[in-house]
This record gives structure tokens, C-alpha cells and sequence, in this order.
């Protein structure tokens, strides 16, 4: 979850900050255990999954299993991964009722094609795309997630990642490597006009092209809005681009911020950064 102060994924890996202090915080925490209870219903809706049957689904990211206690109790079986061994302790403590095993999601989805019915992802998806070890590779790690999480899952099946993207150029880099990967569909905003309610859910379709769902608290003549705002910032930031001439300030300053986010050493930025030189005869 964003903090008011600094985001958890900026304070460390998430086996380090997700220790056995913050695991139990995060479980016993009411509010939190409310706002992951709305979210792992609203991302199974979107799922969109068969009625009068259960699903066997994913849940990366699981944590201590909040979100798989809903998954439970819609009546679908679940295995869970997470790179946290305190949170997966607590989900143990708890006696969880769907399986769970440690594994980072950066090296891929261990599992057979077409093992799930679907996939949630409750806040984790945007941890990858931090290099908080130098083998670490955003793009790489994100197209080894979603490229993995693709075979896993059945044809037809769905894959609903809630996220709190840090800004548009994270949105991008996310969503352009897992269409890399094969996926369609896109993001659902909910709530788009709230501050505090506003959640992202990316909504991805394994082998075919659906109607992209609607976004909740969004008026009849802006839903289109709500489930489009990631492409319309997408494509400011790609207008932003092509406006900036080779060499020059911006185009440098836009070259180091992406070299930054695939975890590449960068120099500091100064009011010299994209100054042109004199030339000297």
C-alpha cells in the first residue's frame, strides 16, 4: 500500500520490508484487512468468471492470504506465491485454506501452460519495477512475469492486477510488457474523480478480446474516461516525447529517466545536463 510519506517500494526489497513486525502489522491492521477484502472483490468480478462452478486461480502477491480468504469463501480453490517468508508464515498461522509457496514473481510463473482459470494480484505488480539488486531489470523482469503468467493461464482466462502505478511512465513500462507477452485488454480505473477511492486494475485477456469492463463511481458520459486514462496519459507522455528534439535538454533528461528505470547507474542531473558545448577550434 502507498504511504502518505514514502511507498513501500521505495524503502527496500519487499522480503526485507514485509518482515515478521510489518507482516503482523499488515495482518491485524482492520482498515487494511477491509480495503484488500474490497479489492479482491472487486478484481474477482472483473475476473468475469463462470457461475455455478469453482475456479482454480492465482493469487500473486498473496501476502498473509487476505485476499485469498475471499477467494475462499466465493468458493474457488487457490495457490498463492510470495517473496515475503514473514507473510507467508502469518498466512500459515492462519491456517489459509488455499497453498502457498515462496517465489518471486521477477523469475517467472512456476507452473504448467493453462494450469489457472484466472489470476489477482493485489499491490504487487509495481514492485518490479524497482532494481533493488544490481542483476535486476525492470523490462526484463516484467516481460519474465507476464510472459510466464501467460502460458500459465487457460485460454479465455483472465488476469486482474490492482497496482498503484507511481506515474505514467511506470503505467507504460508495465502495460507495453505484458502486451509484449501476448496479452490484450487494458486498465480499469475506478472511481477515476476520487483522490483517495481512485484504484487501478490492469485487465488482461489470454487469447482473446474482450470488452474492456467499466470502472466503478464514474457518470454515464465519462466511463469511457475511466477506463481509458492510462492510454490518454500514455499518449501525453509519448507527445512529450516527440516533441523533444535529439540532444537536446529534454530528450536527454527523457533518455536518463528511462535508463533509470531499467536500474542502469545514471548521473545526477544539473543545470548542465543537456547543455551544448562550445566548439573549440
Amino acid at each position: 500500500m502507498a504511504t502518505s510519506r514514502k511507498r513501500p517500494e521505495h524503502r527496500g526489497p519487499a522480503e526485507l520490508f514485509y518482515n515478521k513486525a510489518e507482516a503482523q502489522k499488515y495482518t491485524h491492521n482492520s482498515r487494511m484487512i477491509e480495503i484488500q477484502s474490497q479489492m479482491s472483490e472487486r478484481a474477482v468480478e472483473l475476473l468475469g468468471l463462470p457461475e455455478g462452478r469453482p475456479c482454480f486461480l492465482l493469487d500473486v502477491g498473496c501476502g498473509s492470504g487476505l485476499s485469498g480468504d475471499y477467494i475462499s469463501e466465493e468458493g474457488h480453490c487457490w495457490v498463492g506465491m510470495d517473496i515475503s517468508p514473514a507473510m507467508l508464515d502469518v498466512a500459515m498461522e492462519r491456517e489459509v485454506e488455499g497453498d502457498v509457496m515462496l517465489a518471486d514473481m521477477g523469475q517467472g510463473i512456476p507452473f504448467r501452460p493453462g494450469t489457472f482459470d484466472g489470476c489477482i494480484s493485489i499491490s504487487a505488480v509495481q514492485w518490479l519495477c524497482n532494481a533493488d539488486k544490481k542483476t535486476h531489470n525492470p523490462p526484463k523482469r516484467l516481460y519474465r512475469f507476464f510472459s510466464t503468467l501467460y502460458t500459465a493461464l487457460a485460454r479465455g482466462a483472465r488476469a486482474i492486477l490492482q497496482l498503484y502505478p507511481e506515474n505514467s511512465q511506470q503505467l507504460e513500462l508495465i502495460t507495453t510488457q505484458a502486451m509484449k507477452a501476448g496479452f490484450t485488454g487494458g486498465m480499469v480505473v475506478d472511481y477515476p474523480n476520487s483522490a483517495k477511492a481512485k484504484k487501478f486494475f490492469l485487465c488482461l485477456f489470454v487469447g482473446t478480446t474482450d470488452v474492456l469492463p467499466k470502472g466503478l463511481g464514474a457518470e454515464c458520459s465519462s466511463e469511457e474516461a475511466a477506463r481509458v486514462t492510462f492510454t490518454k496519459e500514455r499518449m501525453r507522455f509519448k507527445n512529450a516525447r516527440g516533441q523533444s528534439v535529439k540532444k537536446s535538454r529534454d530528450w536527454v533528461l527523457e533518455k536518463k529517466e528511462r535508463r533509470r528505470r531499467q536500474g542502469r547507474d545514471v548521473r545526477a542531473d544539473t543545470r548542465y545536463t543537456g547543455r551544448k558545448r562550445r566548439t573549440h577550434f
